[in-house]
């Protein structure tokens, strides 16, 4: 009897431990790098994220085609804007945002696909626990597929890969992350944004991380 119930609280231990799907912070600041397999984009942001008010500020520089770029955006779902900022002439150009917020988070439907330290396991402070996850997303006219890693403790993200037909492979990655808010203020527009008109978009941006927004 003493065996059975050894065995069945070992049971339901090992099940307790067993990774499930989570939301990351709905506040964050931080550094992240992009880069597609078709597309020739590599690209480095500073970037801060607030789930709750659906505001993301990305600060961008990187190459495409061979042709480098630098830009300054504010993403606001709620309201369907986008600004693009220029700090050092103080303008500002306002334009429709279509895309929908997406907030960080691994889907309830998603698959473990392992659990592994990052750095070494040999001592304190060498390592960090992880999770990967992969599934699909039904989009617009198209499925994507995904697999993501994050933190086990803290469901902080780590690294995103993101594929379609497409655009091929997208591999995001996460870094210096920072649980809050560093510069609220960044995810306001700046006083010489006040007067600016809503612009229609002409040319499309290349492919950035929008999308994992």
């Amino acid at each position: 009897m003493r065996a059975f119930i050894l065995l069945v609280f070992l049971s339901a231990s090992c099940l307790a431990q067993r990774p499930k799907p989570c939301k990351s912070p709905r506040l964050l600041t931080g550094t992240l790098s992009v880069a597609t397999q078709k597309e020739n984009l590599m690209a480095y942001a500073k970037y801060t994220y607030d789930a709750l008010g659906q505001r993301v500020r990305l600060r961008e520089f990187g190459s495409y085609d061979n042709k480098s770029f630098h830009f300054d955006v504010l993403l606001l779902f709620q309201k369907g804007v986008m600004y693009k900022i220029d700090k050092k002439n103080k303008t500002c150009c306002k334009k429709p945002l279509k895309a929908d917020f997406h907030p960080l988070a691994i889907p309830e439907d998603a698959n473990l696909l392992g659990q592994v330290v990052l750095g070494s396991s040999s001592g304190p402070g060498q390592g960090v626990l992880v999770n990967s996850w992969e599934g699909e997303l039904q989009m617009k006219n198209r499925t994507a597929k995904y697999i993501s890693t994050v933190t086990e403790f803290g469901c902080v993200p780590i690294t995103t890969m993101f594929h379609t037909n497409k655009s091929g492979w997208m591999v995001t990655s996460f870094f210096n992350n920072v649980i809050g808010l560093v510069e609220p203020e960044e995810l306001n527009p700046p006083r010489f944004c006040k007067d600016a008109q809503l612009e229609e978009e002409e040319d499309e941006d290349p492919a950035t991380f929008f999308s994992l927004f």
